[in-house]
């Protein structure tokens, strides 16, 4: 047992048993004393994560100013946020948050502009918001929606049906669906989604989850009449999506071998009688993304001999040759729609959108002008549309929807928010740091405008750095509070992301995965360098393989930061494997279970390179109850052994969400309690006054 003080408390932390587990890793034998807390539903963990609660709640309520942050974060939250609108069945479908509602509200109308009515209201299928709307897809005829709903935050879905004219469900409900989306045939008959066999009882949250599938569902049916329409028991670890064209003559269906962004692609054509799916692009070479079809020429983005993107044709009735339509450039091609007759081509350029439009020649033919240094999304729509939609936002600028013409490639305001802040009053700025081993790394740093280089000005550090995932501007009210408060805001776009293509990505992965780390802690020593912050105020952050990235960051320079703030994160690098999808991240990181990959996973696993009598920065760890994404015993075993660990005076916390899971879906409230217990624990241990 441990009884470790926490001096800024006077309280000690939770008893957390030790015991005597030892795993053999190909004859290196690794200690696991906390083994016992990847029971989560035992009562001696339950007991502990409710000690550990009281003992933050007790900790964070010291803390005069979390009320006024908490009051500050509601009212920065407080404006009205608009999803980009879609199109189907000449009626407009977008989703409305009116401000501080815990989930966004769909409507529907037959103009922009115009009286909309409530479709689908999430607030309304829990008293605590804590169920969300985690999918939808149209049909093409506007007849039916089709969406799923996802519980506390899980990754598990339930689809069903609504009518669209009369507002209600139809009696369909389709369970145990993970990791899908619905695509409807285009007479509206049914759709085609994926799923997991139902798992066994008590085992949803953390059994690992094999054999994907693709059914078809008719509409107005039970569920155990839905056709198997694609399995393959030779690959239990292939995932499967599915998309059905446009004209609704083809059925596409994408392959991914766990989190390896590269795929295979298959294709049945659906007005042939008995016909069977057959390979596309069946070797996994490369990535592979839809885009759209005419007639029987299909249109895919790829990295196929274009590590940074271009866009490619081929006939599926004769698909063993490929041409360019769209070469690869200079810049990270994101991603492309086809609409209105046209590719919208969205490039990330440094980290940031740029957006190109071309004829379906490959012909360049004009730029779309965005207003800054942001991201831009959107531009779907049908062949025949002679108006997109699209979004952009940066760190410093809510959302905007714009409408673009496609003939004229003018943009007209459809929805700006109206603000009770002024964000002029803000700004950021790219700069470029080198990193360990001599590469150029990007971040942006935003602030108050004009506010000078201070070493005692608190900054949040922030990174990813894993699975093909850029991080591009993007505005949160909970950036804006803390740019309130004085402090700096810094994104470092390291590799493992998309941002300078699969190389990048590449780079940052299995062996190489130091590099991550090499570029966040680099990142730090520039913005102290350049006295744009210090050691004593310095804070880094981030989630899941955020998570990994401030923990291995902590345990190699604990000296570096004042205050971490790991959350969700993947922290036992030799375990991760073994529960829910994780089997799936061995493509990204390895597994300790090989024994060439075993090394170095424990180089740099955070819970394995934690050291007994180490002053490490003063860390508040968050995680949920119902995390199936990454299983909250990484969060445990992490902050129990920290606290084991630690030496010095900053305290190690750990705040565990009740009813929620990863991230996607959380209601409001929970956000804005979350952000300000962080910010409050940041004002004591960073002394921000």
């Amino acid at each position: 047992m441990t009884t470790s003080a926490l001096p800024m408390d006077g309280s000690v932390y939770p008893d957390a048993e030790r015991v005597d587990h030892v795993d053999d890793y190909h004859g290196t034998l690794v200690a696991d004393p906390y083994r016992w807390l990847e029971d989560v539903d035992s009562a001696q963990t339950t007991a502990w994560v409710q000690a550990q609660n009281d003992l933050t709640e007790r900790v964070l309520s010291r803390s005069e100013r979390r009320a006024g942050i908490r009051k500050r974060l509601s009212s920065l939250w407080d404006y009205e946020k608009f999803g980009i609108p879609q199109a189907a069945g000449g009626r407009f479908f977008y989703s409305k948050n009116s401000g501080l509602q815990n989930q966004a509200v769909l409507y529907t109308t037959r103009a922009l502009g115009a009286t909309a009515r409530v479709l689908i209201d999430p607030n309304t299928f829990s008293s605590d918001g804590t169920v969300a709307l985690s999918g939808l897809s149209i049909s093409q005829d506007g007849r039916f929606v089709a969406y799923s709903t996802s519980a506390s935050g899980s990754d598990w879905q339930t689809w069903r049906i609504r009518d669209v004219a009369s507002g209600r469900d139809l009696n369909d409900e389709v369970a145990w669906s993970k990791f899908s989306g619905a695509t409807w045939l285009r007479d509206g008959s049914g759709f085609f989604y994926s799923r997991f066999e139902a798992p066994e009882n008590q085992t949803q949250f953390k059994n690992a989850n094999y054999d994907h599938k693709i059914y078809f569902h008719a509409v107005g049916t039970d569920q155990s009449a839905d056709l198997l329409v694609y399995e393959r028991s030779d690959h239990k670890d292939w995932t499967f999506s599915a998309q059905v064209t446009e004209d609704g003559r083809y059925l596409l269906i994408s392959a991914t071998k766990g989190t390896d962004s590269r795929n295979r692609v298959f294709v049945r054509d659906l007005q042939a009688a008995e016909s069977a799916v057959r390979g596309l692009f069946a070797a996994g070479d490369a990535q592979y993304g839809f885009v759209g079809n005419v007639g029987t020429t299909m249109y895919f983005q790829t990295t196929n001999d274009a590590p940074l993107g271009r866009l490619i044709a081929i006939d599926v009735s004769a698909p063993q040759h490929m041409t360019t339509v769209i070469a690869t450039s200079d810049d990270t091609l994101e991603s492309v729609e086809f609409a209105g007759n046209r590719f919208f081509a969205v490039y990330l350029k440094d980290a940031h959108s740029v957006v190109r439009v071309f004829e379906r020649s490959g012909a360049f033919a004009f730029p779309v002008v965005l207003p800054g240094l942001g991201t831009a999304s959107g531009f779907s729509g049908r062949t025949d549309d002679a108006t997109l939609y699209f979004a952009y936002t940066s760190y410093v600028s809510p959302a905007a929807i714009y409408a673009l013409d496609v003939a004229r490639g003018t943009t007209t305001p459809v929805f700006t928010p109206k603000l009770t802040f002024d964000p002029t009053a803000f700004t950021s700025e790219q700069v470029f740091y080198t990193s360990k081993d001599g590469t150029r790394v990007p971040m942006i740093v935003s602030s108050k405008a004009g506010l000078p280089r201070d070493e005692a000005a608190p900054t949040i550090l922030y990174g990813y750095g894993g699975f093909d995932i850029s991080l591009t501007p993007a505005f949160s009210p909970a950036i804006l509070a803390w740019l309130e408060l004085g402090g700096r805001y810094a994104v470092a776009n390291i590799r493992g992301g998309a941002e300078y293509g699969e190389a990048w990505h590449l780079a940052g992965t299995f062996e190489k995965k130091q590099n991550v780390f090499d570029d966040f802690i680099a990142a730090a020593e520039y913005l102290i360098a350049q006295r744009s912050t210090s050691k004593a105020k310095l804070a880094i952050a981030g989630g899941s393989n955020g998570g990994l990235l401030v923990g291995a960051c902590m345990t190699q320079r604990p000296d570096l930061f004042a205050a971490a703030l790991p959350a969700v994160g993947v922290m036992d690098m030799l375990r991760f494997q073994h529960f829910t999808i994780g089997w799936a991240w061995t493509a990204e990181y390895g597994s300790a279970d090989v024994p060439e990959q075993f090394a170095p996973l424990l180089a740099y696993s955070p819970l394995h390179n934690l050291h007994e009598g180490t002053t490490y920065p003063a860390t508040l760890v968050t995680t949920a109850d119902h995390d199936d994404r990454v299983f909250p015993a990484h969060s445990f075993k992490f902050a129990a052994a920290l606290q084991h660990a630690q030496a010095g005076p900053a305290p190690v916390l750990i705040r565990v969400e009740q009813k929620a899971g990863h991230g996607a879906g959380k209601p409001t409230t929970k956000v804005i309690e979350e952000v300000a217990d962080r910010y409050a624990f940041l004002l004591q241990v960073l002394d921000i006054t």
